[in-house]
């Protein structure tokens, strides 16, 4: 906040300009105004009286009370961290970092999964299970949020077009999406499902987010960006399945729109060939952010002060 007396705006005390910069200066009465005070209501502020604050994060908030509006800001001190990576080295800001663990599902890493039941190899996909549980509460612990951003489809599908439907039914015949799960009977990611849930091993703490994506994609036609800027995060760690898929398509996206962008290598993996990976990688590093692991990002962390 500013140090040097602001003017009054005309109409306005003394009093209630220096309200509306924030300032805790005592009011008229000689008292000072802590943030958060309930003002009288009525329709007239107090002079002096405190404003109460207004927004769902800490960071983006106006202060209001009957009579004004205060829209500026509270200020972000930087938590810089500094970690190894490629193709250079990173410094990010914790203090605007969010960790975003893709599709981490029963349906992708789970024995009775849907993978699992075509035919697909999961063990790839259960790899990055243990270093993301040793990364996620570290990052939790610097205050760090973490996104869980998983498929959920609607109950109906009427969101997804035949184009996104033949992905995963190109026949138009077998299990795909919505369908049941053979043995369980979960419909196959759908919101809600023992099918979308995330899988045991990882358990979300209180305070995570939650998105549901209908995309390969974690940004089109969900909530993902808005969240993230009213949080008023600048940079993402990306982490989860497949490497190749939704995370290599949500973080190009996240790229596009302005995001650092930062993939946590052993905590990202694909039933892919490995050829996909090799080429994830590369166009990583080439074009749309960097690559890090989870050993130098905690290794960074055990140094750093906690919030």
């Amino acid at each position: 906040m500013p140090d040097t007396p602001i003017p009054a705006p005309p109409g306005l005390s003394a009093a209630d300009a220096a309200s509306l910069a924030g300032s805790d200066i005592p009011s008229a009465a000689g008292v000072a105004s802590p943030i958060g005070t309930a003002v009288p209501t009525g329709g007239t502020a107090a002079p002096g009286a405190a404003l109460n604050p207004l927004g769902s994060a800490p960071g983006n908030r106006w202060r209001v009370d009957a009579a004004r509006v205060n829209m500026v800001r509270p200020p972000v001190s930087p938590r810089p961290l500094a970690f190894a990576a490629t193709p250079q080295h990173v410094t990010l800001d914790l203090a605007r970092t969010a960790m975003v663990v893709v599709d981490m599902q029963n349906d992708f890493c789970h024995p009775e999964g849907w993978l699992a039941g075509i035919g697909v190899d999961i063990a790839p996909a259960r790899r990055p299970i243990e270093p993301l549980r040793a990364l996620l509460p570290a990052l939790r612990a610097a205050g760090v949020p973490v996104v869980w951003l998983n498929w959920g489809n609607r109950p109906d599908l009427l969101n997804l077009s035949p184009s996104l439907l033949h992905v995963y039914k190109p026949q138009g015949t077998g299990v795909g999406l919505g369908d049941p799960l053979p043995g369980r009977g979960a419909p196959v990611l759908q919101h809600g499902s023992w099918a979308a849930a995330v899988v045991d091993e990882l358990p979300a703490a209180p305070g995570d987010i939650h998105v549901s994506k209908y995309r390969m994609s974690g940004f089109p036609d969900t909530p993902l960006d808005s969240i993230l800027r009213n949080l008023g995060v600048t940079t993402l760690l990306f982490a989860g399945v497949n490497l190749d898929q939704c995370v290599l398509c949500t973080l190009q996206d996240a790229n596009f729109l302005g995001y650092d962008c930062v993939l946590v290598e052993d905590c990202a993996a694909t039933t892919s060939p490995s050829f996909c990976t090799d080429a994830t990688l590369y166009n990583i590093r080439q074009c749309f952010g960097f690559v890090a692991d989870s050993a130098a990002l905690l290794a960074a962390l055990g140094g750093t002060p906690r919030p």
